[in-house]
C-alpha cells in the first residue's frame, strides 16, 4: 500500500509540474488513500471551507484538523468556472449520508450525500509535503 501511495504521489507530482495543477483523478485518489471507512453521520457545525474534487466529490473542512470526504449524487457540483456558496440541507444536529443534501446558491439543483468518510488531515498534509519536496528535488 505504501509503495502504491508513493507511486501515486510521484505521478501526481509529475503531472503537477507539467500543468501546475494536479488532476481531479489524482486528487481524488490522494484523498481516498487518506480517508477512513464511511460513517453514517457527522456533527453539523459551520464548515471552515470546502473543496470540490470532481463532479461527485467534495471535501468539507470543519476545523484545521477535521475534514470529511463526501460523495454525492447528481449534478450539483458541476458549476463550470463559478464559485458558488455550498450549503447542507440538514437542519438538525447531524448531517447524514443517504438523507441530507448539498445545495448551491442560485441553483435549484441539489444532490444527496451518498457517503461520508473522515480524512486523516495530518497524513494528507504529510503526503502533500512529500510530493512537493519530491517535485522540487526533481526540477
Amino acid at each position: 500500500m505504501k509503495t502504491l501511495l508513493l507511486s501515486l504521489l510521484a505521478v501526481a507530482s509529475l503531472s503537477a509540474c507539467a500543468t501546475n495543477r494536479i488532476s481531479d483523478t489524482d486528487r481524488l485518489a490522494l484523498y481516498e488513500a487518506h480517508a477512513g471507512e464511511p460513517v453514517k453521520q457527522i456533527r453539523n457545525h459551520n464548515a471552515m471551507g470546502w473543496d470540490r474534487i470532481d463532479d461527485q466529490h467534495v471535501v468539507l473542512s470543519m476545523r484545521p484538523t477535521e475534514s470529511w470526504l463526501l460523495r454525492v449524487s447528481g449534478p450539483c457540483l458541476d458549476w463550470g468556472s463559478g464559485s458558488p456558496v455550498l450549503r447542507l440541507s440538514s437542519s438538525g444536529a447531524y448531517v447524514m449520508a443517504k438523507f441530507d443534501r448539498i445545495l448551491t446558491d442560485g441553483s435549484p439543483v441539489s444532490c444527496r450525500i451518498e457517503e461520508i468518510r473522515p480524512v486523516d488531515v495530518k497524513a494528507m498534509r504529510a503526503a502533500q509535503d512529500a510530493a512537493t519536496a519530491q517535485a522540487s528535488a526533481g526540477t
